[in-house]
């Protein structure tokens, strides 16, 4: 009895075992992967994580904050550097077409670098409608995340600049996030050298202010 015992603990205990391991592996990964939310960060060197290591993009930091807040959620560097909203505007349908999966969630941060070039605010607000009117042809959520003129630039600019973004917001009724480096512009301790671009620590700051945006947008996209 002690030896067919022993026999049969050998011949049957394994390939359970083997069994038990494979549902603990569908039932840990194949979820995982299925229910994982996607996020498309589509924009410029902001989004892009100029003169940044790569996991201090904003976009990877995004992702690590909705993990640590329970949203399964991968974050899409779709970010460009130099990039105007003329470029992204060009880019958008490939970008999206290049996407295993439709988005749950794009941020739409564009229009630093028309600014910075002093370019018609005219343009930018039309490439960005038009954007967001490609957007919403897909049926995909949007947050649009806002840029302010540089004083320099004059009052006149900076009126006609500034109020692109909210008016768009109005217009195609989605969630708006009102000025992308809240809490970095202008703080020299959380810029890079140029003055233009965040830090690894002001990466921390704009995703600490995007986070509760990001989770509302994606509950809503439910």
């Amino acid at each position: 009895m002690r030896m067919n015992g022993s026999c049969g603990g050998r011949s049957y205990g394994a390939p359970r075992r083997l069994v038990q391991l494979a549902v603990l592996f569908l039932f840990f990964s194949t979820p995982a992967l299925a229910t994982d939310r996607l996020v498309v960060a589509f924009g410029d060197s902001l989004t892009a994580g100029y003169g940044l290591k790569p996991a201090d993009s904003y976009p990877v930091r995004l992702e690590a904050a909705l993990r640590s807040a329970g949203i399964a959620a991968r974050v899409h560097n779709g970010g460009v550097s130099g990039e105007t909203t003329a470029g992204g505007r060009a880019r958008l349908g490939w970008q999206l077409q290049g996407l295993k999966a439709k988005p749950d969630l794009v941020i739409l941060e564009l229009g630093a670098n028309d600014m910075l070039r002093g370019l018609d605010p005219g343009l930018a607000q039309a490439n960005l409608d038009a954007m967001l009117g490609e957007l919403k042809r897909r049926r995909i959520p949007v947050l649009l995340t806002g840029m302010l003129a540089a004083p320099n630039l004059g009052a006149p600019y900076r009126r006609r600049f500034d109020a692109i973004y909210p008016a768009l917001a109005r217009k195609h009724g989605v969630a708006f996030y009102p000025f992308f480096m809240k809490g970095v512009a202008g703080n020299p301790r959380l810029l890079q050298s140029d003055g233009l671009h965040p830090t690894a620590q002001g990466v921390t700051v704009i995703v600490r202010g995007l986070l509760p945006q990001v989770k509302t947008a994606l509950a809503a996209a439910r």
